[in-house]
């Protein structure tokens, strides 16, 4: 009756059965269940950059005070340098 390629009804059936999964799939993607996962996991990734903040503000501060130590080690050696050098 109907002259239809089995390529063309395979194409067709493709087609509708990704229109159903992506309709389905936006059903589920915009449920209270899935938006609480959501913000569970934007939730993670805040607590993960405080986290990783509070490390480098720690990391900040040894550096500058390993710095400023550095600094008074140079400039006693400068000084006994021009000491032994009068």
């Amino acid at each position: 009756m109907f002259n239809v390629k089995k390529e063309t009804l395979r194409d067709a059936n493709v087609f509708a059965a990704g229109l159903a999964l992506g309709t389905v799939g936006l059903k589920v993607l915009t449920s209270k269940d899935a938006r609480k996962v959501y913000a569970n996991v934007v939730a993670a990734g805040i607590r993960a950059k405080d986290s990783i903040l509070r490390t480098t503000e720690k990391l900040q501060a040894s550096t500058g005070s390993i710095l400023a130590e550095a600094q008074e080690i140079n400039a006693t050696r400068d000084e006994e340098v021009l000491e032994e050098g009068k």
